[in-house]
């Protein structure tokens, strides 16, 4: 039996890069799919049909089953009419993964209000608009798994303060839902993904790739620890039911392999037995706490497993490895 052998995923941005990877992995893996997209560029401007249509033709030469859904996250109803679609082809909604995005790059200083809420309504409360029918439905039938697309970004890249905020947002959305849907076997896990996919493309340096080799970064990328395609075999076991003990975590895809990211977790404190002033407050940080405040997040994100060495990792077979944080290597 396949891995999710009768099961019905929606992915939404599923009609290219990382989510046109995750829709085929899903189906893969015997999932029925709705593939929602739509097809606008990277600065959520434009309609095309083309993307989802290329990946539905895919899925159906796996010998799975899909259709397309052209609703746009950023709307409530558009939301409510993918999960309705789901129920109304396919039967029920098992799996929903948010991988749908728009980049509107641009320094805080510089960002203008409708570059700010386009991004954060496609990313942020586009995965409320999704969240808010799936959960009602998965609330009901005891079960569900969604995994939700967030980035690196949600630590501090400086020339995205948009994007950072809402893949932040995600982060802490996910972590309330994971929360409230547990009771009711519904899991909720963050995927924060790397791959060089067409926002790569769009780079001016990337240009100059393209005009020297006549290939995109992305075609490059294809096969290679870049491929976003790596990012599918994570969100497809979380989709499936041996994820069942995973819920509210988050995991950096990178290269062939898979991080998992710590937890928020308390580093020191400064206690007293009566109220602070703020002179007192500032001597004692400056004497006990300023020495243990960690570095600020630095970009790009979870590459530091780069600089491992080989004796740091334990050999698992077939040429894979693992690598856990200790106290001793803190």
């Amino acid at each position: 039996m396949k891995l999710l052998e009768g099961k019905v995923a929606l992915v939404t941005g599923g009609g290219r890069g990382i989510g046109r990877g995750i829709v085929l992995s899903l189906a893969a893996c015997g999932a029925r799919v709705v593939i929602n997209d739509l097809g606008a560029g990277l600065g959520g401007e434009g309609t095309d049909a083309a993307p989802a249509e290329e990946v539905l033709a895919a899925v159906k030469a796996l010998g799975g089953e899909a259709v397309i859904n052209g609703g746009s996250v950023a709307s409530y109803a558009d939301a409510q009419g993918m999960i309705d679609q789901a129920r109304d082809t396919f039967g029920g909604l098992d799996i929903v993964v948010h991988a749908a995005g728009v980049l509107r790059d641009r320094m805080i200083f510089n960002m203008t209000e409708e570059e700010w809420d386009t991004v954060v309504a496609v990313h942020l409360k586009g995965l409320f608009n999704v969240l808010r029918p799936a959960t009602a439905w998965m609330r009901q039938q005891k079960y569900g798994r969604i995994i939700s697309l967030a980035s690196g970004s949600a630590y501090g890249d400086a020339g995205q303060p948009n994007y950072a905020a809402a893949k932040a947002g995600i982060i802490g959305l996910s972590y309330s839902t994971a929360n409230a849907m547990a009771k009711y076997n519904v899991t909720s896990n963050v995927v924060l993904p790397t791959g060089t996919t067409r926002m790569i493309d769009s780079k001016p340096e990337s240009r100059a790739i393209f005009e020297e080799t006549g290939k995109w970064p992305s075609e490059h990328a294809k096969g290679t620890p870049k491929d976003p395609d790596n990012v599918a075999p994570l969100v497809s076991f979380l989709a499936s039911e041996r994820a069942a003990a995973v819920n509210g975590q988050v995991f950096h895809s990178y290269g062939f392999g898979y991080t998992l990211v710590d937890q928020p977790r308390t580093l020191a404190r400064l206690e007293g037995n009566t109220p602070w002033t703020p002179d007192a407050l500032a001597d004692a940080f400056e004497r006990h706490m300023a020495a243990d405040v960690p570095p600020r997040a630095a970009m790009p994100f979870g590459r530091d497993v780069d600089s491992l060495a080989d004796s740091d990792w334990t050999e698992t077979g077939d040429g894979k490895r693992y690598w856990i944080k200790t106290e001793k290597n803190r």
